[in-house]
């Protein structure tokens, strides 16, 4: 048994397809077949039914490729132990990012992690948290960006920060003469939402105990995954929104005269990295950790959640 053969059924695994599965680990699939074949004789048990498309593992094989991810996983922190020794931070870090999170942290974060760690080859991806969760413990991510806590098992939460959620109103809207706002009053407004899979959509219709009815109030019911989206359809159609605070930052005089923050208990969200629990990377995970709380306001920092009302996802 070789470490390069439980990588391979790692890939067999992870992309349920052998042609995949050699093509990510640059190698031809008559030999990643064959080293799979000989790690099968090895051990006495087949890892795979072949018998079926796409190929899945067997009920032992299942047991083994876990076992092998935590044995890749442990070998790999050789390499973090040696780039510790010399201090310096290299290779790829893979991230999954959250959408409502990715537009107002990433650009001003690229620009500053990238010059502080010119040996660091960052890969990142807009996903839903679902997909975020799925491909860290597939070993595609390494890390997430999310919000939290998510309450799932074999998953590490490092909190960043508590982020306030606001309101984004029509002119059109009666809420936009107060100058604040409660989460009792925005039940009974149109209320513009993101569509399913995105788990702030969740957060805002339990802050609210909103029934999503927007089909009721007019002759469509508009599904995006962009929260600028949510903003123009509020300036052109009227009713509100919620936004995450980091998204109105850098907004205009004219647009902050569309914002109201709500009434203490505010309503906030938990950002945090999350990791599976042996993830190796730490040295590379906690610069970026040390970027990110550079860039936040402090006020985001300095929040705690028993002045606020956190979401549950």
């Amino acid at each position: 048994m070789t470490l390069v053969q439980l990588e391979y059924i790692i890939a067999v695994d992870t992309y349920r397809s052998f042609v995949a599965a050699a093509e990510h680990c640059f190698v031809t699939q008559p030999t990643l077949s064959m080293q799979i074949q000989k790690l099968e004789e090895s051990i006495g048990a087949k890892v795979f039914d072949r018998s079926r498309q796409p190929v899945v593992p067997t009920e032992i094989g299942e047991k083994i490729i876990k076992q092998a991810r935590v044995i890749i996983n442990e070998s790999k922190k050789i390499g973090e132990l040696l780039q510790e020794s010399k201090g310096e931070v290299s290779g790829e870090l893979k991230i999954g990012v959250i959408p409502t999170v990715a537009p107002y942290l990433l650009p001003d974060l690229l620009t500053t992690f990238l010059k502080n760690y010119p040996k660091l080859q960052l890969q990142i991806w807009e996903y839903t948290t679902e997909r975020i969760l799925q491909e860290l413990k597939l070993g595609k991510l390494d890390c997430g960006i999310l919000s939290t806590p998510l309450q799932e098992s074999g998953i590490e939460e490092m909190p960043l920060y508590y982020e306030t959620f606001v309101a984004y109103v029509s002119e059109k809207s009666s809420l936009y003469q107060k100058k604040m706002v409660t989460t009792d009053e925005i039940a009974d407004e149109k209320l513009w939402l993101l569509n399913e899979g995105h788990c702030m959509r969740g957060q805002v219709l339990n802050l609210c105990h909103y029934k999503h009815n927007q089909g009721a109030a007019g002759t469509f019911e508009y599904n995006t995954g962009s929260v600028e989206t949510l903003k123009r359809m509020v300036d052109i159609n009227g009713g509100l929104t919620i936004l995450p605070e980091m998204s109105v930052l850098n907004y205009d005089e004219d647009q902050l005269g569309h914002v109201r923050y709500f009434k203490t208990p505010e309503p906030v969200r938990e950002i945090s990295i999350v990791t599976t629990t042996n993830f190796v990377k730490k040295q590379a995970v906690r610069a970026l950790r040390n970027e990110i709380l550079q860039l936040v306001p402090e006020r985001f920092k300095t929040k705690k959640k028993k002045e606020v009302m956190a979401f549950e996802l």
